[in-house]
């Protein structure tokens, strides 16, 4: 029987290359159209580990010729700059390739393999997963559609139907909600750096990314609830640069086309897995976007479950598919304890005191003038190697 993905974001659609590759079939079920998931606007931002996973699954193409490596990004605090060079530090790069365009070659694969993708699903309900039976019934065209599985893969996000569909109990969940958010801008107009600028401002935090060559991503912290209409480009632009200002620089102006506000917020569901049904992704954590590690992280939850059943269908074992959890969650709180050191040192706080302020101070002063310092930022950055203790094939 086939594998039933419900999901068709990275994390659903990467799981089910991977398992082509194996020779494992799978469907892929998702809620919203092809158009929607190809168009959202996500982070960009691709660890080397991930970066080689695409590569070795054959989706890496585009990628390759559109995609920004970015050996460094600066630390800009105390109104001076900061590089830290990730090639120099550890031999990795980032690169910078929206997470649409990462969907958009994977559906291009997915459709190219001839595996069923059916989008615009309706009425998506999972069953029979706490035994040997896993069923997922849905409507799709009108007609009602019922998938028997060996397993079910819950891709679905964190708003999803997969993780709530576990008995109530089963499952733990960790959350923090952070008091402020993230303004963010996509603008036409060429990046005023050639990598990413992470600002310590007295102001708030700031950072300024890219799309391509030509559009530039920005962000400033706000208020969590922030209304869009207390802010007019013109005053976006005035305080972006007050927050990146540092011995002339200034950033390019251009049309905004798009802004929204992003809440900050982490989550880990422990387990990530109940019976025959394996959460991936955001429907299993979510980490706050200042260590850009969202979609790397799915990427790294579905290469393990993908080995997972790779072996379970090659040797017979349930090994790996037993400790898919917990060999994931390592990761996983490693991860979210290096997003939540980048934003507590980048970050100003309501309730901070200049006390706090300092000492953000003088750990950022830490990590630019500390090369040990600098190699654990840069290591975390540029992404945990694929072969932590138990994560080995």
């Amino acid at each position: 029987m086939p594998k039933g993905i419900v999901g068709a974001g990275p994390a659903g659609l990467l799981l089910a290359r991977l398992l082509y590759l194996e020779g494992i079939d799978s469907v892929v079920i998702e809620t919203q159209s092809r158009a929607h998931i190809e168009q959202r606007v996500r982070a960009g931002v691709l660890e080397q580990g991930t970066v080689n996973l695409l590569n070795d699954a054959g989706v890496g193409e585009r990628m390759r010729r559109q995609g920004l490596v970015h050996e460094g990004i600066e630390l800009r605090f105390n109104g001076a700059g900061h590089r830290i060079d990730f090639r120099e530090l550890t031999g990795r790069a980032i690169t910078v390739y929206a997470q649409h365009e990462v969907i958009k070659d994977l559906v291009h694969a997915r459709l190219a393999d001839g595996g069923p993708l059916l989008f615009e699903v309706e009425d998506v309900a999972i069953e029979g997963f706490e035994g040997d039976a896993p069923r997922i019934r849905f409507r799709h065209g009108g007609e009602a559609c019922e998938i028997a599985c060996d397993y079910i893969a819950g891709c679905d996000g964190f708003h999803g139907i997969c993780r709530p569909s576990v008995p109530v109990g089963a499952l733990r969940f960790y959350d923090k909600t952070f008091p402020f958010g993230w303004l963010g801008i996509l603008a036409e107009a060429k990046p005023a750096s050639d990598e990413l600028i992470y600002v310590n401002h007295d102001r708030g935090f700031a950072l300024l990314s890219m799309r391509s060559p030509g559009i530039s991503r920005l962000y400033l912290q706000c208020r969590p609830d922030e209304s869009l209409a207390e802010w007019p480009n013109d005053r976006i632009w005035a305080e972006l640069q007050r927050r990146f200002e540092m011995g002339g620089f200034r950033l390019n102006e251009g049309p905004i086309f798009q802004k929204g506000v992003t809440p900050m917020r982490a989550f880990v569901t422990e387990p990530m897995q109940y019976g025959g049904l394996f959460l991936a992704g955001d429907a299993a954590h979510i980490v706050p976007p200042t260590g850009a590690k969202g979609l790397n992280l799915a990427a790294a939850d579905v290469r393990v479950l993908a080995h997972a059943l790779s072996c379970r269908y090659r040797t017979g074992s349930h090994e790996r598919l037993r400790r898919y959890s917990e060999i994931c969650l390592r990761r996983v709180w490693r991860v979210q304890h290096f997003s939540w050191w980048m934003t507590s040192i980048l970050h100003r706080f309501e309730y901070g005191s200049e006390f706090d302020h300092r000492r953000q101070l003088a750990e950022l002063d830490q990590v630019t003038s500390s090369r040990a310092a600098a190699e654990m930022l840069a290591e975390n950055y540029t992404g945990l190697p694929f072969d932590l203790p138990g994560e080995e094939p």
